[in-house]
């Protein structure tokens, strides 16, 4: 998953988030960065029911934090949604082709960009196109 610092950057850059369901965001700098939140119709809980393990359904969740505005919450988009960003942010140029790769425990986006080759290594695919991202929108590109 896309790390906090990782999504504040594409954020601070420029990148807007138009919620769907099955999003995950997090409320930053509120003490809860390390709880992701998931955009659903409803909630569900795994717990013991009966001695088994059952998914429990819930309605609305009874919590201290009734609402946040989308501005106080920061997007951590899924691998295929920083896929497209990425192959959308490359389209205009006509270097459109990049690949993913895995080798040695780390992924690697790779693509040319202004008759460069480059790669972008990271632990996991989320944040090899996340630090691809965020090397375009320092050249200036729009996501």
């Amino acid at each position: 998953m896309i790390r906090v610092e990782a999504a504040r950057r594409l954020r601070d850059g420029g990148l807007s988030w138009k919620p769907v369901h099955g999003d995950r965001f997090v409320a930053p700098d509120r003490g809860m960065d390390e709880l992701v939140f998931v955009i659903n119709d409803m909630a569900t809980i795994i717990e013991m029911w009966q001695g088994a393990p059952a998914v429990t359904f819930h309605g609305t969740p009874e919590w201290a934090l009734d609402y946040l505005y989308l501005g106080e919450t920061l997007w951590l988009p899924h691998e295929n949604q920083l896929r497209e960003l990425l192959r959308r942010a490359l389209a205009p140029t006509g270097a459109d082709t990049f690949d993913l790769l895995f080798a040695d425990g780390v992924y690697i986006c790779r693509f040319e960009w202004g008759g460069e080759a480059l790669a972008f290594r990271a632990q996991d695919a989320e944040e090899a196109y996340a630090a691809a991202l965020i090397h375009l929108q320092k050249q200036g590109v729009a996501l």
